[in-house]
């Protein structure tokens, strides 16, 4: 049997996750010397405000994917999920962002942008832009899900299922209430 990991093929914003995992990284350091020292009502409270930037660093710059496999393409988005059969893609574009067509409708995947400098320096027409810059990335991006079209887009669809990234909104709302409770009892 096939694994399905090696059918899969995986795109994100390398930059925006290194950016994340920094600022989840000093989120824990700091969690870390707020149990240590400061076990209080009010250290709850700001353990729960960490708690909650942290989630969110997590949801604006580590979770946005963009998932290639045979039978659809998954669209993590900051909030919501989107999975695509591909035979409900019709298109794929980058303007600022990678955007995928299905039908009339587009989605919007930020798990691929272009980076404004790389467009001013093409739009200028000045010095070659290097191999790994964004827009090469991108449009080796569009390439690979132009291909999955012609390759997988024949098969029987299904519909475009959307789900909203639970574990995140659980978290927040679990962590607001409680910071909501130490600033009652503080």
């Amino acid at each position: 049997m096939k694994s399905k990991s090696s059918d899969t093929e995986r795109y994100l914003s390398t930059s925006n996750r290194i950016t994340g995992f920094l600022v989840v990284g000093i989120g824990a350091l700091a969690l870390i010397d707020i149990v240590v020292e400061w076990r209080s009502a009010s250290g709850l409270l700001v353990a729960c405000v960490i708690g909650i930037l942290m989630v969110l660093a997590y949801v604006f710059l580590i979770r946005p994917s963009v998932t290639l496999s045979p039978e659809h393409i998954l669209l993590r988005n900051h909030l919501r999920d989107y999975e695509i059969p591909w035979s409900k893609v019709t298109g794929v574009d980058v303007a600022d962002i990678l955007r995928v067509h299905a039908g009339d409708n587009k989605f919007r995947a930020p798990g691929v942008v272009l980076v404004m400098r790389d467009v001013r320096k093409q739009r200028v027409g000045g010095a070659r832009l290097p191999e790994d810059s964004s827009i090469s990335r991108a449009d080796f991006v569009v390439d690979r899900i132009e291909t999955h079209m012609s390759q997988y887009g024949e098969q029987a669809g299904g519909e475009v299922v959307t789900t909203w990234a639970r574990p995140e909104l659980i978290a927040i709302g679990v962590l607001a209430v409680v910071a909501v409770v130490a600033a009652l009892l503080r």
